[in-house]
């Protein structure tokens, strides 16, 4: 397990804050008792939180053109039809996926594919649970063509301790699925847009894994074109 760049300058001005206030307190109570091992034991966890919040472990990822993979580490809290609004403009699939704070918080690729659309959106910072959520609070939009031609959305939705979403791609780039596409700090949600006829895998309440956990099957495009007949072929 490796600490996700990300972390790196926080974790520091945390551990510099942490150290501060022990030795502060220290000063002001220098006779040791027994809460005093209480405080700096509090301190202590809250450090290591802040390490783990950033960890980024190794994993073997799924990779298949006609599966989309969950892009985060959390619980599915929603599974629904609905509208896609801000770019596709049509009815789609929508799965979502909350993040605990003691989640890991990068977010992966669902899909190998070509990026059509990027927006960032600032907004509140209701609970990420909340359904208005998606649409209210500060988030990122991406829309993309999967390599297998199907339209797919993501949305990193920042929660009520998130301040701040970094994503690495933009508009016109090429990305492959399983990697990394950005990183949401403390406790958010991602929410995939999908065609209506791709076979959702994954079920409220269900736990899975950014890059590994299959979260649905796109209907294979080149079977679907074989079984059609075109105009002159009967």
């Amino acid at each position: 397990m490796t600490i996700h760049k990300e972390g790196h300058r926080l974790i520091l001005t945390i551990f510099i804050i942490l150290a501060l206030l022990g030795a502060g307190f220290y000063l002001v109570f220098p006779v040791f008792i027994y809460w005093h091992g209480l405080f700096y034991l509090a301190l202590l966890l809250f450090f290591v939180w802040t390490v783990m919040f950033f960890r980024s472990p190794s994993r073997e990822l799924t990779l298949d053109e006609n599966t989309v993979v969950c892009p985060a580490d959390g619980r599915i809290v929603v599974v629904e039809e609905t509208r896609e609004e801000e770019y596709f403009h049509a009815p789609m699939r929508k799965v979502s996926i909350f993040m605990s704070p003691l989640n890991v918080h990068l977010n992966r690729n669902p899909a190998s594919g070509n990026i059509l659309y990027f927006r960032y959106h600032s907004g509140k910072y209701l609970l990420a649970y909340n359904p208005k959520s998606s649409t209210l609070n500060e988030r990122t939009s991406i829309a993309m063509e999967t390599a297998n031609g199907h339209p797919l959305m993501i949305r990193q939705v920042a929660g009520f301790l998130a301040r701040r979403i970094v994503c690495y791609i933009r508009e016109s780039n090429s990305v492959r699925q399983g990697s990394e596409f950005g990183f949401i700090k403390f406790g958010s949600r991602v929410d995939v847009y999908m065609p209506l006829d791709a076979e959702v895998l994954v079920r409220i309440g269900d736990k899975v894994k950014g890059g590994v956990t299959e979260m649905a099957r796109f209907r294979d495009l080149a079977q679907e074109t074989a079984g059609r007949i075109t105009p002159g072929e009967e």
